[in-house]
């Protein structure tokens, strides 16, 4: 059990947070047609779509109700309508995300009486899906803002009979790549189940050229599979951030659930293909249990640089536990671990201390670290400290590759395995070309 620790502090310094609006438009880009509408400033949208066009190095559809003084004050339905309107006479959406942001939640705006008054004027909008998600940017973070949309999402979709056996519904929280994404489909379909992920990053933000241009997410999970969201047999949940989400679709449809805290390492990895194996009543498939004794052999050549490594992480809750428990499997001690917001995972932590923080705790706790492992933001006090730090998480803008990267799975374990190993490898060729040279001189 760890003890979670919140430092009192007036002011944050050097942020390690990502805002909750930020969070929910990621959410929302895994909607087909889907175009995110930030009811605040435009600065808000600008600094999000910079975030996100910085990671995925592609180009990130947004909008905004672009709010000035002068309609914070007075209110900022009018704002809301118009950006509505526009966007469905210039790009014609067949959803918007709608999400707040500090500035509104701040002033108190009403938004779903907005909504219900702007749909009253206009009922061409009928046909048109707003989903909005409260998001204020003064609290919470980025998984909790990805979560609030889920939650939107699935309490949107309407009811209809009939189950499906088959079908199964993956609720993808924030911590998983939009390549990890599409290794869990991969895995889920070899079952021979069909999944609908909600959101799919896996099809909108994995990095591939489309046949034109187009102003809003060009793939992603359809309107069509959302409707049939409400006939799957079993509802998976990626992540505790989606437990949420899981539970409004068991009340609204009488679905189960269970919830996967990881899909990283070789016991977790194992649980996951035990519970497709039985949902699909299939055995599972000769490739996994190939790639399963890939993942052995890899464990075995690169446990000797992990055992008794001590590391240092800075990441958003589920992400922290998932990266938390597959370092522990292969033997490495967490130094510090520094994350962004509350989580019933944090207390589970199989770590003695837990810190809600920002990046100046984090440098200061990661001292005598021998990896450091976040954002790129953490690249300055790596570099300050002297020591490796392998990224993860978001925003990651000095790498490529950031869509594809995958950690999930047998084969996301391995790649995962080697890329911290190499970092323990160099360090530890670092070391004995320093403690040669040393010799070298001593014997002179």
């Amino acid at each position: 059990m760890a003890i979670v620790t919140v430092p009192n502090k007036a002011v944050t310094v050097n942020p390690l947070k990502q805002s909750q609006a930020l969070g929910a438009s990621l959410a929302f880009l895994g909607l087909k047609g889907m175009i995110p509408l930030f009811h605040g400033s435009q600065g808000c949208t600008a600094f999000a779509k910079v975030v996100l066009v910085r990671h995925f190095r592609e180009a990130i559809p947004l909008a905004t109700t672009a709010m000035t003084e002068v309609t914070t004050i007075l209110g900022g339905e009018e704002n809301v309508e118009q950006a509505i309107l526009t966007l469905v006479e210039k790009v014609n959406p067949e959803i918007i995300g709608l999400c707040s942001t500090g500035l509104t939640e701040t002033r108190g705006d009403d938004i779903e009486r907005f909504l219900k008054d702007i749909r009253d004027r206009h009922p061409e909008l009928n046909h048109l899906p707003v989903v909005f998600a409260p998001t204020p940017d003064f609290k919470g973070a980025l998984q909790d803002g990805f979560a609030a949309a889920v939650e939107s999402i699935v309490k949107e979709i309407p009811k209809q009979g009939g189950i499906r056996t088959e079908q199964v519904t993956i609720l993808a929280g924030s911590a998983f790549t939009p390549g990890d994404v599409q290794e869990i489909k991969e895995m889920v379909t070899a079952f021979g189940l069909v999944p609908i992920f909600v959101p799919d990053l896996g099809a909108s933000l994995d990095g591939h050229l489309e046949d034109g241009y187009s102003a809003v997410t060009a793939s992603g999970t359809t309107l069509k599979q959302l409707r049939e969201v409400g006939s799957s047999a079993f509802t998976i949940a990626l992540g505790e951030s989606m437990r949420g989400a899981a539970k409004i679709l068991e009340e609204r449809f009488g679905i189960p659930y269970e919830v996967f805290g990881e899909l990283t390492g070789l016991e977790a990895v194992d649980e996951f293909l035990q519970a497709l194996a039985i949902l699909s009543s299939n055995s599972v498939p000769e490739k996994y249990r190939r790639q399963r004794r890939q993942l052995q052999d890899a464990m075995l050549d690169t446990h000797f640089y992990f055992g008794a490594k001590r590391v240092s992480l800075a990441l958003e809750p589920d992400l922290l536990w998932s990266t938390v428990c597959f370092l522990q499997s292969m033997g490495t001690q967490v130094h510090a671990a520094v994350t962004t917001t509350r989580s019933p995972l944090l207390e589970q932590l199989p770590v003695k201390n837990v810190t809600i923080g920002d990046l100046e705790d984090f440098e200061q706790l990661a001292v005598g670290s021998d990896l450091l492992i976040g954002n790129s933001n953490v690249g300055a006090i790596a570099k300050r400290l002297s020591i490796p730090l392998y990224r993860l998480g978001i925003p990651i803008y000095d790498r490529l590759g950031n869509g594809q990267f995958t950690k999930v799975g047998y084969r996301g374990t391995m790649e995962l395995l080697f890329g911290i190993g190499n970092l323990f490898l160099e360090a530890e060729e670092e070391r004995v070309k320093h403690l040669w040279g040393l010799g070298n001189t001593e014997s002179q």
